[in-house]
C-alpha cells in the first residue's frame, strides 16, 4: 500500500503536475521539517532523515520529495516506501503525522551517475489529503554534500 501511494505521486510529478494541495476552510494547518544527515563518498549518497510536523493541525498523508543537482545512477535499490520520481528525484512517502508528531526515520542510499565532488540535494513536502502548510519555507530544505565522507546535518 506504501509503495502504490508513492508511485501515484510519483507518476503526478513526472507530468509536470503535484499532488493536490487543498483544505477545509479554516482548517489548521500542519507544518513539516525534516531533520537529518547525508554523506558521500564515490559518488554514493547516504542520506537519513525523520519529519516533523510542528502543527498546529494533522498532516493526513504526505510525502517528501528530494532532488539531486546531479543525476541518478540507473539502477537503484530503494526502501519500501521510496521510489525514483524522476531523473534526479525519489519520493518517500512520509505518511500521517500528528500535531507536534515525529514520523518515522527514512534511510536511503543512491548512486550518482559518474563520481561528482559535490551534490546539492533538496528536499520538498508533496501534500495529499487536504493538508495545508502556510510556512511552506521551511519544509523545503537544501543540502550541499561534499565527496569527503564527512556527515553533513540538516
Amino acid at each position: 500500500m506504501r509503495v502504490a501511494a508513492v508511485c501515484g505521486a510519483a507518476v503526478l510529478t513526472a507530468v509536470g503536475g503535484t499532488a493536490p494541495v487543498a483544505g477545509a476552510v479554516g482548517a489548521p494547518g500542519a507544518d513539516l521539517v525534516y531533520h537529518g544527515s547525508a554523506d558521500m563518498v564515490a559518488g554514493r549518497v547516504d542520506v537519513r532523515f525523520t519529519p516533523h510536523n510542528h502543527g498546529p493541525g494533522a498532516a493526513p498523508d504526505s510525502a517528501v520529495r528530494i532532488r539531486w543537482s546531479q543525476p541518478l545512477a540507473d539502477r537503484q535499490t530503494l526502501p519500501a516506501g521510496c521510489a525514483r520520481a524522476e531523473e534526479r528525484a525519489v519520493l518517500c512517502r512520509v505518511g500521517a503525522l500528528a500535531p507536534d508528531g515525529v514520523g518515522e526515520r527514512i534511510g536511503l542510499r543512491v548512486r550518482l551517475r559518474g563520481a561528482p565532488t559535490e551534490v546539492l540535494m533538496e528536499f520538498d513536502t508533496v501534500w495529499s489529503d487536504g493538508a495545508v502548510d502556510e510556512k511552506r519555507g521551511n519544509d523545503q530544505r537544501q543540502v550541499l554534500v561534499l565527496d569527503t565522507g564527512d556527515t553533513y546535518h540538516f
